[in-house]
């Protein structure tokens, strides 16, 4: 045993570390990235084999860590809130196949949308797949739900959800770490066909899946993820779920004097919220995400019990929660000090001095000039940044991919020319089947394809494609000749805005590959170049 300070995120890796993990597999996604890297930086990982690898998506990902698990070894697959979305269909599925060997999905959601399209609740997915949701409220409940997650998985044969948020992920507090555990042995399902979801045997797991609710709210009542902390007034009873806990403590330091239901594991302990109830006529919940608790209560309570959350106002609908917002909707006095925008001016995010972006966007401007404006279909990355001044040259943003079919939609709508911008890594991602269905309805779009060679607003990982973007775009079925290579520098601007005006105008499909290295991992690779 020993004290380490780590990240939320680091918590986790090394909590799985310790608990035997044989595979972490992921796309990086803010804030789950960490996670992954800790990993693969880990020397007890590399002395123990430990594979750690960045996939091309958060779908191939959750099936990479399923054939894991299926062998027999402990496993997890790691993501944003919204690569969650992406790993769905492998995720319910597979509630339905159940684990062999341990398996965890961390999935890292991020309210206030720090940098992410939305503010959606994994619980929710957790509920809807009816597996073991864990929500812990800090650093040392993250290390310790990998220990617990992955027996959980073993003792019941099921994957489970372990839900964070980007204020846990982020922040960094002392961790006691336990022995490491020897990793599994190869071994494979008893049941040889417990994994060929065909609906007859689908039906089978399905109601073994129902069969282990029972059980998994029992664990959930035992948990020592949950507990019920008595108070002296009880004209209000607390139900604190993941790190809202924290931000109660933070207003209660000396503690509580409502009675307070910490919850950090589902489904939800209904003994405990019943004995909550029991003793209080008033409630209040709190929660980071949605009210996932909150509407669960009342669903079933609502006339009977006096309950109190997001739904009703008494706290934001919207964004993180924070100590000032919990004391406030408790009826605590809150000191508040100046605005940030009063102390600190605010600057937008921009494109770094230098990045190949700059160059692709106004050379995409100039060949656009005498056309209509919003016609340009974007996509996730550093390049999204592009939509703001002094570019102004994309016109959406929706999810990984999405800018080459919104582009198709959009030209076979009549609005030609369309344009697509994606990056290397998203192309790979979830770009390559939209590609294909351009070249199958032979639209007439232009796709940019921002070669980068890497995937840099998560930090510089690999790109999957690097080196075969051209053979991809040629064996989905793009002709050659209009698979054009340009180098986005200043020197080549007139020349860049030919090309790209030549084939906007093309009447079928055309793919630009602007091509040059992210200038940050250029200036990373030019110090290790003088170290060694």
């Amino acid at each position: 045993m020993k004290r380490m300070m780590l990240l939320g995120d680091e918590a986790i890796a090394q909590g799985a570390l310790d608990a035997g993990l044989s595979g972490a597999y992921a796309y990086p996604g803010t804030p789950s990235t960490e996670i992954t890297e800790y990993v693969q930086r880990s020397p007890e990982a590399k002395a123990r084999g430990v594979y750690a690898q960045w996939s091309a998506n958060e779908k191939t990902a959750m099936e990479t860590a399923l054939g894991m698990s299926y062998a027999g070894k402990r496993a997890i697959a790691c993501m944003k809130h919204v690569g969650l979305n992406v790993a769905a269909d492998g995720f319910i599925n597979s509630a339905i196949t159940g684990a062999n060997g341990g398996l965890i999905v961390v999935a890292a959601d991020d309210p206030s949308m720090h940098s992410s399209q939305n503010e959606q609740d994994s619980r929710f997915y957790g509920k809807f797949a009816m597996v073991p949701t864990i929500e812990p409220g800090n650093q040392q409940e993250a290390y310790d739900a990998m220990h617990y997650g992955f027996d959980l998985s073993e003792k019941y044969g099921t994957p489970v959800l372990v839900r964070i948020t980007t204020r846990l992920a982020h922040s960094r507090s002392a961790v006691t770490t336990r022995e490491p555990r020897m990793q599994n042995d190869l071994r494979l399902p008893e049941n040889k066909r417990q994994f060929v979801l065909l609906p007859a045997i689908a039906r089978k797991n399905y109601q073994s899946l129902l069969g282990k609710q029972e059980a998994f709210e029992k664990e959930s009542s035992e948990s020592a993820f949950n507990r019920l902390i008595d108070g002296p007034d009880r004209s209000t009873g607390i139900v604190a779920a993941g790190l809202a806990f924290n931000y109660l403590m933070e207003i209660f330091p000396d503690g509580c004097p409502h009675p307070v239901l910490k919850v950090g594991q589902y489904p939800l302990p209904r003994v405990l919220v019943k004995r909550l109830f029991d003793a209080c006529p008033r409630i209040i919940v709190l929660e980071e995400g949605a009210p996932f608790v909150e509407e669960m209560l009342r669903g079933v309570l609502d006339g009977y019990k006096d309950i109190h959350g997001r739904m009703d106002g008494l706290l934001p609908r919207a964004g993180e929660l924070n100590p000032n917002i919990v004391g406030q909707a408790l009826g605590k006095e809150i000191r508040r000090g100046e605005s940030i925008t009063d102390v600190v001016v605010s600057r937008p995010p921009e494109l770094c001095k230098g990045c190949p972006h700059i160059d692709t966007f106004e050379a995409l401007n100039e060949a656009l000039r005498g056309y209509e404006e919003g016609r340009v279909f974007s996509d996730i990355g550093c390049y999204t940044l592009g939509a703001l001044p002094p570019f102004n040259a994309i016109n959406s943003c929706v999810d990984m991919g999405a800018s080459i079919t919104m582009a198709i939609g959009a030209a076979e709508a009549g609005l030609v020319p369309s344009i697509a911008v994606i990056g290397d890594s998203t192309f790979t991602h979830s770009g390559i089947t939209g590609l294909l269905d351009a070249v199958n309805a032979a639209v007439p779009i232009t796709v940019v394809i921002l070669d980068n060679d890497t995937t840099a607003m998560t930090g510089g990982q690999p790109s999957p494609g690097s080196g075969k973007l051209t053979d991809i775009c040629l064996g989905v079925g793009v002709p050659s000749e209009h698979i054009i290579v340009i180098e986005p520098l200043k020197k080549n601007h007139a020349a860049n805005v030919e090309v790209m005006k030549r084939e906007i105008q093309h009447p079928g499909v055309s793919v630009i590959i602007p091509r040059r290295e992210c200038i940050q991992t250029a200036a990373d690779s030019r110090k290790e170049a003088k170290k060694s």
